[in-house]
């Protein structure tokens, strides 16, 4: 399993527009990356203009496919124009969780 989690922070009055542009890009994700297995776009609670995003893939492999693709290429370079600021990246490596094959853990 690889992972990430994705924080954007908005410029104001950009929300509505960045959710359009985010359930178009998922709705390729869901349908062209088997190797996707959650792509998921939160609001947070309290902050209007923040969205993080919950990413899983099979491997590190299914990662680097999915940012080849057309798709995601186009999300990235729309979703400039509604940033407030360079959005903050972590990448994930699971150790234990309910819901994932357990051959896919990686101890620490």
């Amino acid at each position: 399993m690889y992972g990430l989690v994705v924080r954007f922070d908005l410029k104001d009055g950009t929300g509505d527009a960045f959710d359009v542009l985010t359930r178009e890009a998922v709705a390729l994700i869901r349908d062209a990356e088997p190797g996707t297995l959650i792509y998921a776009c939160h609001g947070v609670d309290g902050d209007a203009a923040a969205r993080v995003f919950y990413e899983l893939y099979r491997d590190k492999d299914a990662f680097e496919e999915h940012e080849l693709q057309e798709h995601v290429r186009r999300f990235h370079e729309k979703k400039e124009r509604y940033l407030a600021g360079e959005p903050r990246v972590e990448f994930l490596n699971l150790h234990v969780g309910k819901g994932v094959p357990q051959s896919n853990v990686q101890r620490p």
